[in-house]
């Protein structure tokens, strides 16, 4: 019976116009077979008279009615419910069954433990008496995309047992000012009325910056005069949650900074509980891939300890994208199991992309090559902190060749020496060229992300924000580049050359050192194409470059 006052409440106008069209109906069609009986009565002339004009008032009556319906619907939407309000979604409005068990969530420890204690209080309703009975009214989740907040927020509901109505922020902008509003008000009155039926509700906004921006003040157009009635709107009826307890609990989730919402929303006694969600770490990492392969067919002599330090950085969503294009790398070969270098080629395709069809000529394939092993050469010899896990030559989204590094373990902060390192790899592919071609290509330039953008943002962000230049200039000259002088301008410039050609020169002094070496690795990237971890770390180890050597060079 609560049921069905609550489907009353929600949809009972709805019903009404549709029995009121309904009792039209029927009585027109009374009317029409009492008119027929005396129809046939009349004379056939008066028939034919009363025939045409019956047609035209059916054609007047047809394109009234088609004009009414719309307008009708679009009249009681827009004045009945509040200026402009459309209709949500089916399934932004709906309860979303959700059954995701609280175990089911990995990767996000930190996370889970936050969460743990909104779903006790949740639970028990007499813990929550002794916290003096108002249970906490608001959640928000930050952290990048794919990193398990939805999936978090249905395990809250599963484990507490409560009905959980999901929504996305982009529900609540529409093209007519006060339509937000009412679509925050009709999904917080189906809330209530659930929670009296339900014993809670859960709301989930997802995405819930795309309505929760500071607010400003209008331009002319609407737009924004909308939105801050839509933030107004969100307000009041978080403070209204207060006034009763009716077991209501918002859960939002984000990718944007807590500094990038309103600052109303944000202040104490709406969103009690802040829950940082970051990216897994290597532990947290070994489990997902437990898990994601524990519901595939794969090989048991998978090496899931390996497989996480290399997918370093990745979220839950990334590894999980990571085994399903595993599985259809083993299907496009006729097999039904997951191998290891199934993963090793689906890491590939999700960090660097799907191989090109571009066909390169010999001596395109001998340039790249030494450019690549310039690369792997420096990286092994003088970036101690990551491994060359791979060198390709196969051209992969817009670039003719690549060398993969994983780092050796997760360093939260860097310091001169590995930043110095890292432009040491990236100039290593001119000097290679160089050295072997007397000249070099365009293949070290050409935009974000080349070898001399990458070297030289690097060490512009040492002078400019580190203080690491050898004319001892200090302090973030990002933050105040409008006052600076135009000397100091210039020595810091001075400084960020200097730290290029400094590393140059070491790194042609290595290569000229190891120059059989470089050969050596280039014959083997022709001739393969595709070197693994493996193969890269026998050629070194067959030249007596072992970790000891490493450690020498870098002293």
């Amino acid at each position: 019976m609560k049921k069905l006052r609550l489907f009353l409440k929600l949809h009972g106008l709805k019903v009404a116009v549709g029995l009121f069209f309904l009792g039209v109906f029927l009585m027109a069609a009374f009317f029409m077979k009492s008119g027929l009986e005396n129809y046939f009565q009349l004379e056939s002339f008066s028939r034919r008279q009363l025939s045409a004009m019956m047609g035209f008032f059916l054609i007047i009556n047809l394109f009234a009615v088609f004009i009414q319906i719309p307008l009708f619907f679009g009249m009681h939407y827009y004045f009945l419910q509040g200026g402009g309000m459309a209709k949500m979604g089916k399934e932004s409005m709906a309860l979303a069954k959700v059954n995701v068990k609280w175990d089911q969530v990995i990767g996000m420890a930190d996370a889970k433990r936050e969460a743990w204690e909104l779903v006790k209080l949740l639970k028990d309703r007499s813990l929550l008496k002794v916290i003096g009975g108002k249970i906490i009214k608001g959640t928000i989740m930050f952290g990048p995309p794919g990193c398990g907040k939805t999936y978090l927020a249905k395990a809250i509901a599963t484990e507490c047992g409560m009905p959980i109505i999901s929504a996305t922020g982009s529900d609540f902008i529409g093209m007519f000012v006060g339509q937000g509003a009412a679509q925050m008000k009709a999904l917080f009155k189906q809330a209530r009325e659930t929670a009296k039926i339900e014993g809670g509700c859960l709301i989930f906004i997802d995405e819930i910056d795309s309505f929760a921006r500071p607010r400003q003040q209008d331009q002319g157009f609407g737009g924004t005069l909308s939105n801050n009635a839509t933030i107004n709107q969100f307000l009041t009826e978080m403070d209204g949650m207060r006034q009763a307890e009716n077991n209501i609990v918002i859960i939002a989730a984000t990718n944007a900074t807590e500094e990038d919402l309103d600052s109303a929303i944000m202040r104490a006694g709406r969103f009690d509980r802040k829950i940082y969600v970051t990216k897994p770490n290597l532990e947290e990492r070994k489990k997902l891939f437990d898990f994601y392969l524990s519901r595939v067919e794969s090989e048991k002599n998978i090496d899931t300890s390996l497989l996480a330090r290399k997918a370093l950085w990745f979220s839950p969503s990334d590894i999980d994208n990571m085994v399903r294009e595993a599985g259809l790398i083993a299907l496009r070969e006729n097999r039904k199991q997951i191998s290891t270098k199934d993963l090793s080629g689906a890491y590939d395709r999700v960090t660097f992309g799907m191989k090109s069809n571009i066909t390169m000529s010999d001596a395109e394939k001998l340039w790249t090559a030494y450019h690549e092993a310039g690369h792997a050469v420096i990286a092994y010899l003088m970036d101690t902190t990551r491994d060359v896990i791979k060198a390709t030559i196969i051209p992969h989204k817009g670039s003719l060749g690549f060398i993969s590094q994983r780092p050796k373990e997760e360093l939260h902060n860097t310091n001169k020496e590995n930043l110095l390192a890292q432009i040491k790899v990236s100039l290593a592919s001119y000097a290679a060229e160089k050295m072997k071609f007397g000249t070099t290509s365009a293949g070290v330039g050409g935009g974000r992300g080349s070898d001399f953008d990458t070297a030289m943002r690097i060490a512009h962000t040492m002078v400019w924000q580190y203080g690491m230049g050898k004319t001892g200039l200090i302090g973030d000259f990002h933050a105040t580049e409008r006052v600076i002088s135009e000397t100091t301008r210039a020595k810091l410039d001075d400084d960020v050359q200097d730290l290029l050609q400094s590393c140059m020169r070491e790194v042609e002094s290595v290569l000229t050192k190891h120059r059989a070496l470089l050969d050596r690795f280039a014959s083997e990237l022709v001739k393969k194409e595709e070197l693994e971890y493996d193969e890269i770390l026998k050629i070194f180890t067959e030249y007596g470059l072992e970790s000891s050597v490493r450690d020498d060079l870098k002293s």
